[in-house]
């Protein structure tokens, strides 16, 4: 039992920072900006290519993240913001073109051969029975302070009050004297960092390939969705319950149902429990599992 819940814990760190990230953008900018789980596959391979120039990788890790926002910001004035005075979908629909021309130029600099962090080997230790890497606990601690740190950023600065007013009400927030556009930037800028954090993070426990980012788009999106679309710490338990869906359906023993000593689904189905828990969530609530159908006036 313990070693499922370690499972699902390391397999939301997986998606939760992106997620977070995505919820952050929409919650300002209105429009789901599919861009982001490329940003994670960027901030990894950034890290990546600067560990193997030699820097030291808490210093690449920190440089790409630093590089990812700000390319965030750079895409979110040059395009992003002009394409949303047309309507919210082409928006969307430029994302994804960023998204694909990202995967594209990952293929001619980095190839399509799997990739990792050149690291120390070390021998797996238990957690009350449970087995964990350096790696993985490295990994989920990161993320679990990064989210702690987004959440006093939201609920205790100037900044996060900003944040909740333009969110809530643009055009009032700007009334009352808030920057609205710097406000957005300041959002899109660390949801960039915090999607770059965490495809670092994933690939600490493992390998990155040009593939990665498009894998990570309909988990973290179902994540986002089941939190509510603009609730980004909604979208940090959205993370969990995805994770707990997948883990459950690659964990199972279905051999006593067929006879057999073992039967477990392929790792291949686990996205498939994110789908259908996307679709059940757009059926059943919408708005998501953690946003109230009621509306403040």
């Amino acid at each position: 039992m313990v070693q499922f819940v370690v499972d699902v814990l390391l397999r939301a760190s997986d998606l939760v920072l992106i997620a977070v990230g995505m919820s952050a953008i929409y919650s300002l900018m209105k429009f789901p900006n599919i861009a982001v789980a490329q940003y994670a596959a960027s901030g990894a391979f950034i890290a990546l290519v600067l560990q193997r120039s030699g820097i030291p990788i808490v210093v690449a890790a920190i440089i790409a993240v630093l590089c990812v926002g700000v390319a965030a910001v750079a895409l979110n004035e040059l395009l992003f913001n002009r394409m949303l005075k047309i309507s919210s979908s082409t928006a969307m629909i430029g994302s994804l073109a960023v998204s694909m021309l990202v995967s594209a130029v990952f293929l001619l600099a980095i190839g399509p051969n799997p990739t990792r962090f050149s690291l120390p080997i070390t021998r797996p230790f238990r957690v009350l029975g449970a087995r964990m890497t350096e790696n993985q606990l490295a990994s989920l601690s990161i993320t679990t302070g990064a989210i702690l740190c987004f959440a006093l950023l939201l609920f205790r600065t100037d900044l996060g009050r900003c944040m909740r007013a333009t969110a809530t009400n643009g055009l009032l927030a700007e009334a009352t004297g808030i920057d609205t556009r710097r406000t957005r930037n300041a959002v899109v800028l660390i949801s960039g960092m915090l999607a770059a954090l965490g495809g670092i993070c994933l690939t600490l426990k493992g390998e990155i390939n040009i593939q990665t980012g498009l894998d990570l788009l309909l988990p973290v999106f179902s994540a986002a969705i089941l939190g509510g679309l603009g609730n980004p710490l909604g979208a940090a338990a959205g993370a969990v319950v995805i994770a707990l869906a997948e883990t459950l359906i690659t964990g199972i023993n279905f051999g006593t149902a067929f006879g057999r000593d073992l039967l477990f689904m392929p790792a291949a189905y686990a996205t498939a429990g994110s789908f259908v828990l996307l679709v059940v969530t757009l059926i059943w609530r919408p708005r998501g599992l953690f946003v109230s159908e009621v509306k403040r006036v």
